[in-house]
């Protein structure tokens, strides 16, 4: 990582704000990176980009190489001439503030079969189909075949059913349309000094393009189902660990092919970003493999992952690349001594501080760290010190009550405006990267939460206002970052 001190904003794409019901990659988009320019960030921490499945969780893609097309924006198709101006004049009666992401991808799965209408294949489109063919061929077969097959999964694909090729040529049509429209919008931010941080998820989804199309490096049984599933055990987040449902890798046939699988999707990732977070880093050294079937992860157990050697088969291929481990959670020395063997820096979240291990307090904080106030999967930071304190007034619950304490005491405060108390406090420290959720920039409370782990229905779904983006709150958070030599 050769970043200098910087700080950053962590917002996925589908909460800015737009009329089309979620956000996308349209005027908003550009509008909140002139909002990071002025406020003097220079990163955008962005969640997986790829497309959601029924959950909508950006950890849960359909593929691991993809685009999600919600993300595609209407206006930039009337740009390029596929769709009239009229066409995309009357929208549905659509939130502004949540994303009802059954209504928004009916609306927009019209918009996108009325624009391939217009579409015709150019220089750019072929050359575009050429050199991302490995893994586009296969997710529009697949995503032709679930259409297909209304819906169902992989495993119960009727065999007499061929892929519709019109069908084929749509899906690649939308992966071609959010490439454009994603590297139009990344070279906007890359003009104006802002890097892109992306988001790796460990695990991709049973129900995707590349477990149907390589099941050989999956734990799968002779039909096609999981044999084991990922997660985590009892941790923080949640008293019975998390299930992910994700099927396991066969690590020992990816060592066999040199981890090309990797490879590539480290490859395609970086057409993307400039940055990458490795979620589940811990995963890499062991993973925590549950039977298919059990209701929660407690019956878990650890098993090894692939170490350094998935990592000299990426780097011998693609050199060094520019990573930082999410090392959060269950962390072993073993886990620690393989991020510093290949020189990641890790995280810290501020939220986790206070309690009796302090290894998240900023004191304990060195360069090669990145910071955070709270992560996607963190309440905000007032909704949490709404709850903290909630809790600390039961007289059995000495631990809150502690930690409510050691948060006084250690910003001077009595909690007011807590969100910029933690801004300040991450901002000002060693750690060469800080990052900020944008719903703690603008002190929201638990309703403006992005995930609840564990919790499968209801996530993803906040959206931010424009109007909340203030000049006020610019110049704040400006002399901040300056001050603090961002």
């Amino acid at each position: 990582m050769k970043i200098e001190r910087a700080s950053g904003i962590l917002l996925h794409p589908t909460s800015l704000p737009g009329r089309f019901g979620i956000g996308d990659l349209g005027p908003e988009s550009y509008r909140f990176a002139d909002f990071l320019q002025e406020a003097k960030q220079k990163l955008w921490h962005v969640l997986p980009l790829g497309p959601t499945g029924p959950q909508n969780s950006p950890y849960q893609s359909r593929s691991a190489f993809a685009g999600n097309p919600l993300l595609i924006s209407p206006d930039k198709l009337v740009e390029e001439g596929y769709l009239e101006r009229r066409d995309v004049l009357q929208t549905p009666r659509l939130s502004a503030t949540r994303v009802d992401f059954r209504a928004v991808g009916s609306y927009k799965s019209r918009l996108f079969r009325l624009a391939l209408r217009s579409f015709t294949e150019t220089k750019e489109y072929g050359e575009f189909a050429k050199a991302n063919a490995v893994w586009l061929e296969p997710f529009a077969e697949f995503m032709a075949l679930r259409s297909a097959n209304h819906g169902i999964s992989w495993t119960k694909f009727d065999p007499k059913i061929r892929a519709n090729s019109e069908e084929i040529r749509f899906h690649k049509f939308l992966q071609y349309e959010f490439f454009r429209q994603w590297q139009q919008l990344k070279v906007y931010c890359a003009k104006r000094n802002i890097l892109v941080m992306g988001d790796m998820p460990f695990y991709v989804e049973h129900d995707s393009a590349d477990v149907w199309h390589s099941p050989r490096l999956f734990d799968l049984d002779q039909h096609g189902e999981s044999r084991t599933v990922g997660g985590v055990p009892p941790d923080y987040f949640s008293e019975d660990g998390q299930l992910w449902g994700n099927p396991t890798y066969r690590w020992d046939r990816l060592e066999k092919t040199k981890y090309a699988w990797w490879v590539e999707r480290f490859r395609a990732t970086f057409a993307l970003v400039d940055v990458l977070r490795l979620d589940h880093f811990r995963g890499f050294e062991k993973f925590w493999k549950v039977p298919a079937g059990h209701a929660t992860a407690r019956k878990g157990k650890w098993a090894n992952g692939p170490g350094r050697k998935l990592f000299h088969a990426v780097q011998k291929k693609l050199g060094a690349l520019p990573l930082i481990a999410e090392n959060l959670g269950v962390i072993t020395p073993e886990v620690e001594e393989l991020r510093r063997s290949l020189r990641l820096p890790g995280m810290a979240v501020l939220q986790f501080a206070f309690g009796e291990d302090g290894t998240h307090r900023p004191t304990n904080y060195v360069r090669e760290l990145v910071s955070f106030t709270g992560t996607h999967d963190n309440d905000t930071t007032r909704g949490w010190w709404t709850k903290l304190k909630r809790d600390a007034r039961n007289p059995s619950n000495t631990q809150a009550k502690a930690e409510v304490d050691r948060v006084k005491s250690y910003f001077q405060t009595d909690g007011y405006e807590i969100s910029w108390s933690f801004i300040q406090a991450v901002m000002t420290c060693v750690a060469q990267i800080a990052l900020i959720p944008l719903q703690d920039v603008l002190n929201l409370g638990s309703a403006a939460r992005m995930n609840i782990p564990g919790r499968a229905k209801g996530n993803w779904d906040w959206r931010c206002q424009s109007k909340e983006m203030t000049s006020t709150l610019i110049s704040r958070l400006r002399k901040l970052t300056e001050v603090s030599g961002r």
